[in-house]
């Protein structure tokens, strides 16, 4: 693999006004005892977009991601995926979500396309498994049984059962967890590929990296509640936020945060005559945000 950058859809999140809502949350609580672990959530999901639902451990996304796919029941709020209440449901609905758990949970004594074809085989109108398989980076492999093959290959099984019954909307839980950098890089091309094609995608992950190269929008999701919802690059003002310009001088590294930061370099050069030693400008990367965000709750 080279180190080019994955090519991504133009950006899209500030032309949606109008676009359809495939998830809407409104004040959704999860109670357990006296513990809330989903307290007042909000949140809208449009269709068509790559969403990623970032948080800490015990935050609440994991109930929240279980009660918009139907496996858990709601102690309160409103909650309506592709216009239905997941709690009330039925199979027409499950047909049209795809779901890519963080556990895999597949026959290791199956092929590939004998657990493909199974899974086809629930939906009114799945996918061809033989496509599925091929859009997967698996067709060499269709023949292996699940037991033989490598975490990254497992995980690209995972995928193509979750998108064999042709879903319009797809929960990724963690799902590069384990996987070399090579495999991730892989694995994101596919997501890109399948939101190229429409499918709305809700993505759950501690890789702050994984949700700066596909999502549309992110979310962060602390102590039950969503603090902050933008897209990526202006999540927390890190668009206009200060930015950092650090260099080599004669007493040694030297850094100044500034907003001015063109201005700054233009000095720099001046002073130098030229090239500046070992000049970087950077500003608030997307984990600083996060980390100040979930750091706030605490």
């Amino acid at each position: 693999m080279t180190d080019a950058p994955i090519p991504r859809r133009p950006p899209r999140g500030d032309a949606w006004g109008m676009a359809d809502t495939a998830v809407r949350v409104r004040g959704l609580r999860k109670r357990y005892g006296d513990v809330d672990a989903v307290n007042g959530v909000d949140l809208d999901i449009r269709r068509g977009e790559v969403f990623a639902l970032l948080g800490p451990n015990g935050a609440g996304k994991s109930t929240t991601v279980e009660i918009l796919e139907g496996h858990r029941q709601r102690t309160a709020g409103e909650v309506s995926v592709l216009g239905a209440d997941p709690a009330k449901a039925g199979r027409s609905w499950r047909a049209r979500i795809g779901i890519v758990p963080q556990t895999s949970h597949e026959d290791p004594q199956l092929t590939v396309r004998e657990m493909v074809r199974h899974f086809a085989a629930y939906y009114p109108r799945p996918r061809d498994p033989d496509e599925v398989i091929e859009a997967v980076g698996l067709a060499e492999l269709a023949g292996r049984r699940v037991g033989r093959m490598s975490g990254g290959q497992r995980r690209r099984v995972d995928v193509a059962l979750g998108i064999v019954g042709r879903p319009e909307l797809l929960f990724l839980d963690e799902p590069t967890t384990g996987f070399d950098p090579d495999a991730r890089r892989r694995f994101w091309e596919l997501i890109q590929g399948l939101a190229g094609d429409g499918t709305t995608i809700l993505l759950t992950t501690h890789y702050l990296d994984e949700a700066e190269a596909l999502a549309d929008r992110v979310g962060v999701i602390a102590a039950g509640r969503v603090v902050a919802v933008d897209a990526p690059a202006r999540l927390g003002g890190r668009a206009t936020a200060s930015a950092r310009v650090s260099w080599r001088g004669p007493e040694g590294p030297q850094r100044i945060d500034t907003d001015s930061p063109t201005q700054v370099v233009a000095e720099l050069s001046q002073r130098f005559g030229g090239e500046v030693p070992e000049l970087t400008v950077t500003r608030p990367s997307l984990e600083d945000v996060y980390l100040s965000m979930i750091g706030a709750t605490k």
